[in-house]
């Protein structure tokens, strides 16, 4: 039986991408059209692995996905780096001057704000995912359309690369996180994703940082949410990657000493391979 991976969008989306990119491509991909069913589906049995993107190089955080994390409660056992080229495609036969829409993603949007300032005339309207307004021209036959997406959705669906690499940085990539319900220990791990909240004296936060760098952890990413229905509280998220597990250990010991509701979410290898 092959390894189910629920993903948020359609196939030849970048995260079928990341999930072959982590899993190989033999494997099941079930599509979701949203964040929250691809959860949905992990809790229920129904898939093994969620594959969830948590950051980009230039939108930054997706902060919705926080809040799954944190409600869900899955165990984090790897990431996966991927780089994420824009293509504009379109219908075969359909020319840049039939263009009267473009769709895609809002994140796919922003990335490519430079190339699209130059088509003032053009409506651009939001869509799911980038693969699913792909699959949306190649269904409805739509001639005066165009959307932003990968190779793999142009090839997928049968629609032609009207401009490579469209997004205003080239060096525009996502993380993504892979999530199981049952914590697999990862032999090696040298990189974690921790969760805690401080008390509101001065420096509360600064000194469990401080418990990291006293042991030579590095802290690679910090990001603060609201506590829901709590004024002037927040949930702390950080990843930290080490070299030695035991100066990881010893800061855990010392920042359970200044964290209140303290979480290991998981503890995995790093991944940099963009």
């Amino acid at each position: 039986m092959k390894t189910r991976i629920a993903i948020q969008g359609v196939k030849a989306s970048f995260h079928e991408e990341a999930a072959f990119k982590y899993f190989g491509e033999d494997i099941e991909t079930i599509e979701c059209e949203s964040f929250k069913k691809t959860c949905e589906m992990l809790k229920q049995g129904k898939a093994d692995y969620v594959v969830m993107a948590i950051e980009n190089s230039i939108a930054g955080s997706i902060l919705p996905n926080y809040n799954l994390l944190r409600d869900y409660r899955f165990h984090i056992i790897g990431e996966v780096h991927l780089n994420i080229q824009q293509n504009l495609l379109a219908l075969p036969g359909v020319k840049i001057t039939d263009i009267k829409f473009v769709e895609s993603h809002p994140i796919a949007i922003r990335q490519c704000d430079e190339f699209l300032s130059d088509y003032p005339e053009w409506t651009v309207k939001e869509g799911m995912d980038t693969a699913a307004c792909a699959k949306g021209i190649a269904d409805n036959q739509l001639k005066n359309t165009a959307a932003i997406a990968s190779a793999l959705a142009a090839k997928l669906y049968g629609l032609n690369i009207l401009e490579k690499r469209i997004e205003t940085n080239k060096k525009n990539a996502t993380r993504f996180l892979i999530l199981a319900n049952q914590v697999i220990e990862q032999k090696n791990a040298n990189k974690a994703s921790l969760s805690f909240q401080t008390g509101n004296a001065v420096g509360a936060l600064a000194n469990v940082l401080q418990c990291f760098a006293e042991q030579n952890v590095n802290l690679s990413k910090i990001q603060s949410m609201p506590v829901v229905g709590k004024r002037n509280e927040y949930d702390f998220y950080v990843d930290v990657e080490w070299k030695k597990q035991s100066d990881y250990d010893a800061a855990i010991r010392k920042v359970l000493k200044h964290t209140v509701n303290f979480n290991i979410m998981g503890e995995y290898l790093k991944n940099e391979k963009v």
